[in-house]
């Protein structure tokens, strides 16, 4: 009978090993399929080090998606934010890298329906006037048609992914007001610019709180480095290429966008 013993122990000991293995592997290890949606801000124009195969998307290997992916060992990553998207975009386009196993994604929308980019080149080209008058027509299409439209991809980015954490972040102020600029244009334009960052702000918030998404705000992140503000700018002003102007550059995805994204995801 001792024989039996031994096999018994060694089994025990096996039994224990192995149980032992079980218990080492880390209780919040989780599988995490992540996917970024939106625009240039989640894109990352302005941050360079671009993705040559993303073409006109202009996909930024510095950008807070790839940064947040890279340091979190996702177990999968789908980059699908692409420069110039609009919320009819992201539906026609993007919701097709979601899935029921998709688990996080981040997404920026809202500033191109919105007409930011025509807003800004009325503001830097036709004086002061102008652009109050652009930047009231962009306050008034946020308020008033943009929540429909948010309301329509919400709901569909939780028909594809419906067990997904969803984060929505916001837009910058772009300009310290006052600032250390003595040129360009006026402070009361860059006021009006950035009342319709705080315009925008609160529709997106209160369209991710109806749909029960997250909302991350970057806004006092960015603060004092605006343009026009006295410590390093995490934004470029008028630049060549064109379609980083307005854009938040490297070291404004890596801590601007990155951390605020991070406190929620």
């Amino acid at each position: 009978m001792r024989p039996v013993r031994i096999v018994s122990g060694a089994a025990m000991a096996i039994t224990l090993a192995a149980g032992s293995l079980f218990l080492a592997v880390p209780a919040n290890a989780a599988t995490v399929n992540y996917v970024a949606l939106g625009d240039s801000y989640s894109a990352g124009v302005g941050a360079g080090n671009y993705d040559s195969g993303s073409g006109s998307c202009s996909r930024s290997y510095s950008a807070f998606p790839a940064l947040w992916a890279n340091s979190h060992a996702v177990s999968s990553f789908k980059f699908a934010a692409c420069s110039g998207a609009r919320t009819g975009d992201v539906l026609n386009s993007q919701l097709s890298s979601l899935s029921s196993t998709t688990t996080e994604i981040s997404i920026t929308i809202g500033g191109n329906d919105a007409g930011f980019s025509d807003t800004m080149q009325t503001c830097v080209l036709n004086g002061t006037s102008s652009c109050l008058s652009a930047v009231a027509t962009a306050k008034a299409y946020a308020t008033n048609t943009l929540p429909g439209q948010l309301a329509n991809l919400y709901s569909a980015i939780h028909s594809k992914a419906p067990g997904a954490h969803v984060v929505v972040l916001d837009y910058p102020h772009l300009y310290q007001v006052p600032g250390t600029c003595w040129f360009g244009i006026s402070d009361t334009s860059r006021n009006a610019i950035n009342s319709a960052a705080d315009t925008l702000a609160g529709v997106l918030a209160k369209a991710a709180a109806n749909a029960g998404f997250s909302f991350a705000d970057v806004r006092n992140q960015f603060a004092t480095h605006e343009i026009c503000g006295s410590s390093d700018q995490w934004l470029h002003s008028t630049t060549l290429p064109v379609d980083e102007s307005y854009h938040p550059t490297a070291s404004g995805q890596q801590y601007g966008y990155l951390p605020v994204f991070s406190a929620q995801a």
